[in-house]
């Protein structure tokens, strides 16, 4: 499984990132707001990502319309190699999506909800989609059961699940056991799937028997 760190927060991601620990880097408009940040600084964290050692970087295109959101989506394609695009699943962000596809830019379709979607994204050979595990859930579906079926139909295809909305350390765990290769979380909740009281205690014991 790659993982990966949902935020803009250069202070927590940085360090993560040079210890090995995540693959990359998840963001969208939500997220930079949250943390502060602003589309203006976006080339300013893909260059503070990318020199800690990030293997990919996920940026989020905006646009009003189709010729907005390609042009956005350029822009972050030209920031560098690790950049890949993240693109809203909507008509228009299909159809951008097709467009940089054809000029091997990398894809991620996000915000994925549906088996048709699903299907689509494959068809046209996007990199990623991105479904809302957590979000899913709240709808009233199953959300590990949608993943699941998500994953079969992209199995014959080059389009990989990356799952968000990862909202514990149980949420990501399940979601491995049951097949999910990539998964992008909050830092909180990457740093609760290191930690176990049981394994803290047996180091403590450790420690106070090497003393």
């Amino acid at each position: 499984m790659k993982l990966y760190a949902d935020s803009a927060r250069v202070e927590e991601v940085v360090p993560m990132l040079q210890d090995g620990l995540i693959a990359g880097v998840t963001s969208n408009p939500t997220i930079l707001h949250r943390d502060g940040r602003t589309r203006a600084e976006l080339p300013e964290l893909y260059e503070a990502f990318a020199e800690a050692g990030a293997g990919e970087i996920f940026m989020q295109a905006t646009g009003g319309d189709r010729a907005q959101l390609l042009a956005d989506a350029e822009r972050i394609a030209a920031f560098g190699e690790l950049a890949v695009v993240k693109l809203p699943a909507t008509p228009a962000g299909f159809r951008v999506a097709a467009t940089l596809v054809r000029r091997d830019v990398r894809v991620l379709l996000t915000a994925v909800y549906s088996l048709a979607q699903t299907a689509y994204a494959g068809s046209l050979g996007v990199d990623y989609i991105a479904p809302y595990y957590g979000r899913i859930v709240d709808s009233g579906a199953d959300g590990l059961a949608t993943i699941t079926r998500m994953e079969r139909i992209l199995a014959p295809t080059r389009t990989r699940t990356l799952v968000a909305s990862v909202r514990s350390a149980e949420a990501a765990a399940t979601l491995a056991l049951n097949g999910a290769t990539h998964l992008t979380a909050g830092v909180p909740v990457l740093e609760a799937m290191l930690v176990d009281p049981e394994t803290e205690a047996t180091a403590s014991e450790f420690e106070r028997i090497a003393r």
